[in-house]
């Protein structure tokens, strides 16, 4: 055998050798650490395990709230009439109509025990027009409930199951909420039941966006859905802030957009049903304009909130009061008026009785007001003659031969049976039946059955005169009225 053979054999000796002993390594290693396996995961740093430990306790609390309000909750399913089930003949003459048969309306909801003895507070528009309501409690037992009141205007319901022993669900004061703040939407989204959501308070004070007559509403990303309808909405302590109500969406479900009616007035109205069996409302008798920052202005008002009186009911509290239009309320009982919503609110959460104080300001001086409130009239009958007529009802019963409307107010030509109501001199000029709040003139000092005289320094002996003198209308004119049986001058200065 050749140096050269025997050189070449210890070289592939040499290299099996070695290619053995990587082998052996790698399977011996692949024992060990199976491929795909992750590596040692480092001890957290005392900065993490603070972090780690702060997000536990939230899901605790978390844990803590539903543990809480769940006993409270309930599913809630209303059958209802399907009214517009039926013929294809628009004139109900199709005889085969008869035999066929529609399937009822199905309403999945939600709602939360407000006492112990079966009384439950939902949404009206969830069991409003139902022939039968069956619902569940969180243990799954079932119950038929009855309607005891429900009311359109704020879309809460309060229903009653044969049932004692219950855990009542707390209301928390929901004037104390703040943006930001964590909550929980708990119900039965898509008849999914005891669902618990989280999420914060993404606004409040949210107007009534027609959803109901009276707004205010808590608006939240926690995730709502059809079926959370009439469900509580509630804080860390398991207390409920507000009840679920709507949603903003495009395909039905959640976008991050829901709403709940604030537990002050679902607490409120709640009370008066069980009090009452029917709502009672406090009532001002007045409507109310947006204070803008160029109506403020045009009043000379600093004030960084208040409300606007547009109108003041014939024989209401408000008129009794002395409440005038243009007047602007800037508290009720010392609290700040934020919006219309906001003021309707705290009014018809008030006892029909009560004296509330207002802080009112009226040309140019602050002046404190105490008001007795009445009982809010029915919705339907709120638009009715009764509530249409001027502020003074020294003026009514008389009609205008003419009238016209100015953009800055409403006035009317003098007839002789108001004449001689106001017992006006020979000379008289048109009659003030409404002066436009929203209008710059009104920081003149005009009033509601004022005669006009004299305008800017020009006679005024009709509405054509009074139309041309409002064209050239500028700040600081002085207007002669003929007012309380004598005559007397205004102006904004």
């Amino acid at each position: 055998m050749s140096s050269h053979t025997i050189s070449r054999s210890a070289s592939i000796v040499l290299i099996t050798a070695v290619l053995t002993l990587l082998v052996g390594a790698w399977i011996g290693s692949a024992r060990i650490s199976p491929p795909g396996a992750s590596a040692q995961v480092p001890p957290a740093t005392p900065q993490e395990e603070a972090a780690i430990n702060r997000a536990d306790d939230l899901s605790l609390a978390f844990q803590r709230a539903t543990k809480i309000i769940a006993p409270s909750v309930v599913n809630i399913t209303a059958m209802e009439r399907d009214n517009d089930a039926g013929s294809d003949d628009p004139d109900g003459s199709d005889e085969s109509s008869d035999d066929r048969s529609f399937p009822d309306q199905v309403n999945q909801g939600s709602g939360v025990i407000v006492r112990e003895d079966g009384y439950i507070v939902t949404n009206s528009h969830v069991v409003a027009d139902a022939y039968q309501i069956r619902v569940t409690l969180d243990n799954g037992r079932q119950y038929e409930a009855e309607i005891i009141d429900a009311d359109a205007e704020t879309d809460l319901a309060v229903i009653k199951i044969d049932e004692r022993g219950l855990t009542a669900a707390r209301f928390a004061d929901s004037d104390a909420i703040e943006v930001g703040q964590w909550v929980l939407a708990v119900g039965n989204p898509f008849g999914l039941d005891h669902t618990v959501t989280a999420g914060i308070v993404s606004a409040k004070g949210r107007p009534s966006m027609g959803l109901a007559d009276f707004g205010n509403f808590i608006q939240t990303d926690a995730a709502i859905n059809p079926g959370n309808s009439g469900g509580p909405l509630v804080n860390l302590r398991g207390e409920i802030i507000g009840i679920n109500n709507a949603i903003s969406t495009r395909g039905g479900g959640n976008l991050g957009i829901g709403f709940a009616i604030p537990s002050n007035m679902a607490n409120s109205v709640v009370q008066s049903i069980l009090k009452t069996g029917h709502v009672v409302r406090g009532w001002l008798g007045v409507t109310f304009h947006p204070l803008t920052a160029d109506l403020a202005k045009s009043f000379r008002y600093g004030g960084e909130s208040g409300m606007l009186v547009s109108s003041v009911v014939v024989d209401g509290p408000a008129e009794a009061a002395g409440l005038h239009r243009g007047d602007i309320v800037s508290t009720l009982n010392g609290k700040a008026v934020g919006n219309s919503d906001q003021f309707r609110n705290l009014v018809a959460r008030s006892v029909p009785g009560t004296t509330v104080d207002l802080s009112v300001f009226r040309l140019g001086k602050h002046r404190r007001v105490a008001l007795t409130l009445g009982e809010r009239p029915p919705a339907e009958e709120i638009t009715g003659p009764r509530f249409a007529g001027p502020v003074s009802q020294r003026y009514r019963g008389f009609r205008p031969v003419s009238s016209r409307f100015i953009p800055h107010l409403l006035a009317e030509e003098i007839t002789p049976d108001l004449a001689e109501a106001l017992q006006l001199p020979q000379e008289s000029g048109p009659f003030v039946a409404f002066i436009n709040p929203s209008s710059p003139v009104a920081v003149i000092g005009l009033r509601d059955g004022d005669v006009i005289l004299e305008f800017g320094g020009a006679r005024i002996d009709n509405l054509d005169d009074l139309t041309e003198a409002l064209r050239n209308y500028e700040p600081g004119t002085r207007v002669r009225v003929y007012r309380d049986g004598r005559t007397q001058v205004v102006s904004s200065d």
